[in-house]
C-alpha cells in the first residue's frame, strides 16, 4: 500500500474527503517526525512505538575494493510493534 492508497482507505473508513484524509495523514507523520527529532518516542497503544536509537561509529568495508572505511555514529528511527499488531498479523 502506498500513501495514495492509504489516504483513500482513511477517507473511506472515516467518511471524510480525500483532501481531509491527506491533511490528517500528513499531520500525523509531521508530529511523529518532530517528536523523534527531539529525541522522544511516540507510542500508539495496540499499534506500536516509534523511537530513536543511537548507532555507534564503526569500521566497515567498501564492497567494491575491500578497503576499510569509517562509518560515523548516527541516530536511527526504530519501530517496535505492539501486541495487538503482532496478534493481528499472526
Amino acid at each position: 500500500m502506498n500513501k495514495t492508497e492509504l489516504i483513500d482507505h482513511i477517507a473511506n473508513k472515516a467518511d471524510i474527503s480525500k483532501a481531509a484524509a491527506g491533511r490528517s495523514l500528513d499531520a500525523v507523520i509531521s508530529a511523529v517526525k518532530a517528536t523523534l527529532k527531539k529525541g522522544g518516542s511516540v507510542t500508539l497503544v495496540g499499534f506500536g512505538t516509534f523511537a530513536v536509537t543511537a548507532r555507534a561509529a564503526r569500521v566497515g568495508r567498501n564492497p567494491r575494493t575491500g578497503e576499510a572505511i569509517k562509518i560515523k555514529k548516527a541516530k536511527v528511527p526504530k519501530f517496535r510493534p505492539g501486541k495487538a499488531l503482532k496478534d493481528a498479523v499472526n
